[in-house]
């Protein structure tokens, strides 16, 4: 899929007006209720069915054409994370549906509030397969990487976040129904906690995987290569090593398509414990590897990601198209510094790495977006305590 083809950013408006047909729909079909008896019963199923069919292929195509209009953004992972939401609400009305319709149960308006009340329940469960299989990668990967780099809060952070996963998923299973009458608030306001933190977390791996595996167009100026730690030696480590290997071979690629090959820029400043900095280390693998130093720009200063995005682009006037190179499980955050540098000009190029950084990584995305959104974060959330909160108090 090509990025940045679209000119302007996906809205969601769309679902504000179908909301308000709903709705004037739903009025209808409830005073039709009242003089047709049974005849409304299925049909007011059927309708929330459809509502949130169409809910679901709203969010869809403004996920395509938020990955046309520009992936590193965390609005990918708001579209795809509710997308399966939506998903799952669209198969229990179907369900219900299917029951009223085929004579086997009845459906009163109060149940479609029961099964929005239930959905975040029936989304956890229907969920938690996958989020063992996750919580014990996640485990498994702190494991490694706590023999190779040592006891760190970051290379644990990952098994704290998995005992957390499967003590909630323990929680729901072990005692939803338990409690009655208003107590059942108390899993209400859990499940609408524990849904809004899983759907982000399963965003930002499908955002982090997507923005990974995408090969940039080959029509690019510079390559950007993104630092990180040069070994005691003044070589890169293995790590470092795979990112300028794959800028090289991805500058390579186009020259041979285009006959253009795009100058390098290596990025990366010094750290304390660093014998050289990193774009040295970066440069001299490079010209080993036959690049003329005149086709290497030098950034040498930055101390992070945004700063490598924004002091390498400085360097060249911020003209031009650019790639960039860095791990795969950081090209997402590295697309969304870049695109804080300067507006939808640079694609990442994913090296290939072990695979036991890959969960944990997906754990830093996860928590990078929840601290960097904050007011977005407080507003969804509290927004579906609220709803839920709400839901369950007329239900009950």
């Amino acid at each position: 899929m090509r990025i940045y083809t679209r000119s302007k950013k996906p809205k969601l408006y769309s679902i504000l007006a179908l909301t308000a047909v709903f709705a004037v729909s739903l009025v209808l079909l409830l005073v039709l209720f009242k003089s047709a008896g049974d005849f409304a019963l299925g049909n007011i199923s059927v309708l929330f069915t459809l509502y949130f069919l169409l809910v679901l292929v709203i969010l869809v195509v403004s996920l395509i054409r938020q990955l046309k209009y520009n992936p590193y953004s965390y609005n990918t992972v708001y579209y795809f994370s509710f997308s399966l939401f939506v998903l799952a609400l669209v198969l229990s009305f179907a369900n219900a549906s299917y029951m009223s319709l085929s004579g086997l149960g009845t459906f009163l308006p109060s149940d479609a509030a029961l099964l929005i009340l239930n959905s975040a329940r029936f989304y956890i469960k229907l969920s938690a397969p996958f989020l063992a299989v996750f919580s014990l990668a996640l485990a498994v990967s702190n494991v490694f990487l706590i023999k190779r780099e040592g006891v760190r809060f970051k290379n644990i952070l990952g098994i704290i976040l998995s005992l957390l996963i499967v003590s909630g998923e323990a929680f729901l299973f072990v005692f939803d129904g338990k409690f009655t009458g208003r107590w059942s608030l108390v899993i209400d306001v859990f499940c609408a906690i524990f849904l809004y933190f899983e759907c982000m977390l399963i965003g930002t791996i499908f955002a982090d995987v997507v923005t990974a595996v995408h090969t940039p167009e080959f029509d690019k100026d510079y390559v950007i290569i993104l630092g990180c730690r040069v070994a005691r030696n003044s070589e890169p480590t293995p790590l470092l090593a795979s990112r300028i290997d794959k800028a090289y071979q991805f500058a390579s690629l186009q020259k041979e398509r285009t006959g253009v090959m795009p100058r390098f820029i290596a990025s990366g400043g010094k750290g304390n414990d660093e014998p050289i900095s990193e774009a040295e280390c970066i440069k001299n693998r490079l010209v080993s590897n036959g690049v003329p130093e005149d086709q290497i720009v030098i950034e040498d200063k930055s101390t992070d990601t945004l700063e490598n995005m924004k002091f390498s682009m400085e360097k060249v006037g911020f003209e031009g198209k650019f790639a960039f190179s860095t791990a795969g499980y950081h090209v997402f955050r590295s697309g969304i510094a870049a695109n804080r540098a300067k507006k939808r000009v640079a694609e990442g190029v994913g090296a290939k790495t072990k695979w036991y950084f890959w969960p944990n990584a997906a754990v830093r995305e996860f928590i990078g977006l929840l601290t960097e959104h904050r007011g977005k974060q407080a507003a969804v959330l509290l927004g579906l305590i609220a709803a839920y909160t709400a839901l369950a108090l007329i239900v009950k």
